[in-house]
């Protein structure tokens, strides 16, 4: 691990004088002083590596938004002070540690961490995120075995020796674990590992022959945490310095708890011994959320963002009924739901209405295009605009049969993928410079009229939900 370059200033990036502030005067500078408050001014750095640094952030939704839109940007400001910089790593670290962090990160390098990994790969093996503890698990029906177990492990290690968490992704499996090692990493040498890294770790050591080392940290720990165990499928080898490594740490009485996407005996191309040791402790599965607890993960997670984001626009609650309503494949999902909608209402300033938030979450409500046809459009606006199909596709122009028939047109074009000539063909063969005029008469009346935007946005709901009669 390399050392802090300057032991005086967390804040400095080496001993030259270059400082973080410099950094973040340039982003705001470069970047704006509306972006660099909303979202840069939130990065704190944490250290520099030979190639890379390691900065931190409050939350995963502050880290993924600034990655897919300003890391660029930002690694070439921060290569214009030390050239040496290929990439930035980004950390979790809530506000409350993260001075914390800045405090004891000197004296860490000095003493013996109870958080082992392996020399030169900080960021690939200490993997423990002080986001994901017990207290901010939320428990249901569907969670609340693996929870009470997870506990049971952190209170009193060995008791359910190995501990096997299984379930479909999203569902909290490496919440669980990570909340393990947080807990037990206070007085316990603690490896936090994915199957896949353990793997890329097994080849790299035998490449470069130097496997006793490998046995050496991996077989050295009171606790190991093996996060989604099933990529190890297929990897003979490397099963079987698994199973060695296994029964190793059972035997001095260290604590092995695994997470996977299924059950031990479901677990295909995985020796048959290896399968039964992982039967042979507690195995609990974590199922598909209920209502009840999507409701309270919903609830929690728009509580969190509403603090981060006090100023901003909230979420209503009508969103948030919707939201646990519709979305029940995961927690990942209902999560990732919850800050589209924020998004959303951080970019146009405006709280979404229930039409608007199916927009946004069309591909998590599994709207496929191919059930929104031209016909279904037509049949709906005539309804609602109270005319006939046959009035709407003749060549008449009366003004009570223009603005449906344009209202029409623009919704096709915006709620499928037909082309110009096609959308023509449908509406009596009209031309496609007709269907273009009609999509910018729309958007021009939208600007100036409420009452547009309205029926617009009722058109949209009971199209995309044209079997729920009651959401318009």
């Amino acid at each position: 691990m390399n050392k802090l370059t300057n032991t005086k200033d967390i804040n400095n990036f080496s001993s030259e004088g270059f400082e973080w502030k410099q950094v973040q005067n340039e982003m705001k500078n470069k970047l704006g002083l509306e972006v660099y408050e909303s979202w840069l001014k939130k990065i704190s750095f944490v250290e520099e590596f030979n190639n890379y640094l390691l900065l931190s952030v409050p939350t995963r939704f502050i880290r993924d938004w600034i990655t897919s839109r300003y890391l660029d940007q930002i690694l070439k400001i921060i290569k214009v002070y030390k050239k040496d910089i290929i990439r930035i790593e980004f950390k979790i670290v809530e506000k409350a540690q993260d001075i914390t962090l800045k405090e004891n990160s000197i004296k860490e390098k000095n003493t013996n961490e109870n958080v082992s990994f392996i020399k030169d790969s900080y960021l690939q093996y200490n993997r423990i995120d002080p986001n994901k503890r017990f207290d901010n698990f939320i428990t249901g029906s569907s969670n609340k075995l693996a929870y009470e177990a997870s506990l049971k492990v952190s209170e009193n290690i060995s008791h359910y020796n190995p501990l096997y968490i299984y379930g479909g992704v999203g569902m909290g499996k490496t919440h669980l674990l990570n909340s393990i090692g947080l807990e037990l990493k206070k007085n316990n040498k603690v490896m936090f590992i994915s199957a896949e890294r353990f793997m890329y770790q097994f080849v790299k050591s035998i490449k470069s022959n130097d496997m006793v080392k490998f046995k050496e940290y991996f077989r050295n720990t009171d606790i190991l945490l093996i996060d989604d165990i099933q990529f190890i499928s297929g990897k003979e080898a490397m099963q079987e310095e698994f199973f060695h490594t296994f029964n190793a740490l059972l035997d001095k009485g260290s604590q092995i708890i695994v997470s996977a996407d299924r059950s031990p005996n479901k677990l295909s191309r995985i020796q048959e011994r290896i399968k039964s040791r992982f039967s042979g402790g507690l195995v609990v599965d974590i199922q598909k959320p209920d209502l009840d607890l999507r409701k309270k993960i919903v609830e929690k997670k728009t509580e969190e963002l509403n603090a981060l984001y006090s100023e901003q626009l909230q979420v209503s609650r009508e969103i948030q009924d919707f939201i646990s309503n519709e979305i029940t494949g995961s927690v990942r999902e209902l999560v990732g739901a919850i800050n589209r909608v924020v998004s959303f209402s951080r970019i146009y300033n405006k709280v979404p209405n229930l039409a608007e938030t199916k927009v946004v979450l069309k591909d998590l409500l599994n709207l496929a295009e191919n059930k929104v046809t031209i016909d279904l459009i037509q049949t709906i606006v005539c309804k609602f605009f109270k005319i006939s199909k046959n009035e709407m596709l003749s060549s008449r122009r009366s003004r009570y049969l223009v603005r449906p028939r344009q209202t029409a047109i623009y919704l096709t074009k915006i709620l499928t993928s037909k082309s110009l000539p096609e959308i023509g063909r449908e509406f009596s063969n009209r031309d496609h410079t007709t269907i273009i005029h009609s999509v910018k008469t729309i958007e021009k009346i939208k600007e100036k009229d409420p009452e547009m935007v309205d029926n617009i946005n009722k058109l949209k709901n009971q199209i995309l939900y044209n079997n729920k009669e009651n959401e318009i």
